[in-house]
């Protein structure tokens, strides 16, 4: 049969855009007739997305793979915006188009154009896909629960006019169809919160109705409640094809945390007692706050417990998500913490998150929440503490905590926004609390489910398991859809 072509459009954050290769790279390891060209957006500024790209780029070996990179505008966008990203997507339809127009006139092409495949944030890209006659899926890098709040939430503003907006510091509780619990209106994501980021928000859910089908990073045995009710919801065709992981791309050596370093850390870890260490690590954007900083280091020292922890320079209020390591760690940390924690724990810069999670010596994980740091906890078999900071971590963690009864809970509804004007701050005696825990529940219900969890996620991709299939469905769909 003749080969098909993809056009894969990524959002340009970390968390995105990893998702996104991962899936590229699944299908055409999965099926020879498939190659995918991923359309690079770069934001106005610099950011760990340039490096990552420009190493992929250089790494590829098959020409069913390609990287192109639109160009960047240096336009005065200000990042802080509610409405940055639908801006600048929209604004980047141009360059696509004349990509595509360069593709189709260089006969580079492997295929004929069977479909796009778009980032959850990217949906006003279905718009291109129509106007040249093929289908459009979406990869929703979120959890399969996440999707059906955000269509619910749409539902109740279009089809019922509900001002989603009136939840905001509300002690309410919502009856979401993709969950069995309620969920508390102090997790739902803030982007729903305020009348300046609710429409264009929910407007992805609007669009997203529309696609051939859409993509979910998650696996039928994590969620079958959730998934289930999509289809109630009105979305599409789901495929769940996760865990969508990158477990390949950090080594000891090569990791995010740099040469070195990684080294330093691996070398560490090597040293300490198997399921000792808690590992603190909260996403490529997040930071701690200067006092929340002092409170957890007090909560580490107190528990009295094995860490690696890696801090991040605290986010100057309005400034761009993007923080950076610390030159000094101890310009951020109580005055002797270092030295008298020195025998038991490691304070790092941006981690290597997989190889640190990989490792036995780790034992449990404080996180923020992200989705992709929550399927890499379940496939390492490593139990989470929640600490969510930005987007729909709040949610996440109550999933994790109440839903899937998987996590320990510090906090579901802390946030760490550099938009606002003062972040809560979490007390050394819930984060202490939380830790203990985490880390001293040896023979839980809570880490049994941890591992029955691990043990699912592994046989989910594998062929016969459930994402597996998933992804043959998907396949199969595309070559019937196929212009």
């Amino acid at each position: 049969m003749a080969g098909a072509e993809l056009l894969f459009i990524p959002t340009p954050g970390m968390g995105h855009l990893v998702a996104m290769v991962e899936m590229a790279k699944l299908l055409i390891d999965h099926d020879p007739r498939l190659s995918v060209t991923v359309l690079v957006m770069k934001f106005p500024f610099d950011s760990a997305v340039d490096s990552y790209t420009n190493s992929l780029a250089t790494s590829t070996t098959t020409p069913r793979l390609r990287f192109v990179d639109l160009p960047r505008e240096n336009a005065e966008a200000e990042f802080s915006s509610g409405h940055f990203l639908t801006d600048f997507v929209e604004s980047r339809k141009p360059h696509v188009k004349r990509a595509m127009a360069d593709l189709a006139d260089s006969g580079g092409s492997t295929g004929r154009l069977a479909g796009f495949v778009l980032d959850m944030f990217c949906t006003a890209m279905i718009d291109l896909a129509d106007e040249v006659g093929v289908p459009s899926y979406v990869l929703f890098t979120s959890s399969a629960a996440f999707l059906g709040m955000m269509l619910h939430l749409q539902w109740l503003q279009d089809e019922h006019h509900v001002d989603i907006t009136e939840y905001k510091d509300s002690a309410a509780k919502l009856d979401v169809p993709s969950l069995t619990n309620p969920l508390p209106a102090k997790v739902l994501p803030p982007l729903v919160l305020t009348k300046e980021t609710v429409r264009p928000f929910l407007g992805h859910a609007r669009r997203m109705r529309a696609a051939k089908g859409i993509i979910v990073n998650t696996f039928d045995e994590l969620e079958p409640y959730a998934l289930r009710s999509l289809a109630g919801l009105g979305a599409p065709a789901v495929y769940p094809l996760g865990p969508i992981l990158n477990l390949k791309g950090e080594t000891k050596t090569n990791a995010d945390g740099g040469g070195r370093q990684g080294d330093d850390i691996m070398k560490w870890l090597d040293e300490q007692p198997p399921s000792s260490v808690v590992f603190l690590c909260f996403g490529s954007m997040g930071s701690l706050g200067e006092e929340q900083v002092k409170e957890m280091a007090c909560a580490l020292e107190r528990s009295g417990h094995r860490f690696l922890w890696s801090l991040r320079r605290p986010l100057p209020k309005g400034k761009a998500w993007f923080p950076s390591d610390l030159a000094d760690p101890t310009e951020a940390l109580p005055e002797g913490f270092l030295e008298r924690t020195a025998a038991v724990g490691k304070v790092i810069g941006l981690a290597p998150q997989v190889a640190v999670l990989a490792h036995p010596a780790i034992g449990g994980f404080v996180s923020h929440c992200g989705w992709n740091s929550t399927l890499e906890s379940i496939w390492f078999d490593v139990p989470v503490a929640t600490l969510p900071l930005y987007g729909e971590q709040q949610f996440n963690a109550f999933e994790l905590v109440v839903e899937l009864g998987l996590a320990v809970e510090i906090k579901m509804d802390y946030r760490r926004d550099p938009r606002m004007d003062s972040s809560p701050v979490v007390t050394a005696e819930e984060i202490e609390g939380g830790i203990k825990k985490l880390m001293e529940e040896v023979d839980s219900e809570r880490r049994k489910k941890v591992k029955e969890a691990s043990e699912k996620s592994r046989k989910a991709v594998v062929e016969g398991g459930s994402s597996y299939l998933s992804l043959d469905r998907l396949i199969e769909d595309i070559f019937n859809d196929k212009p």
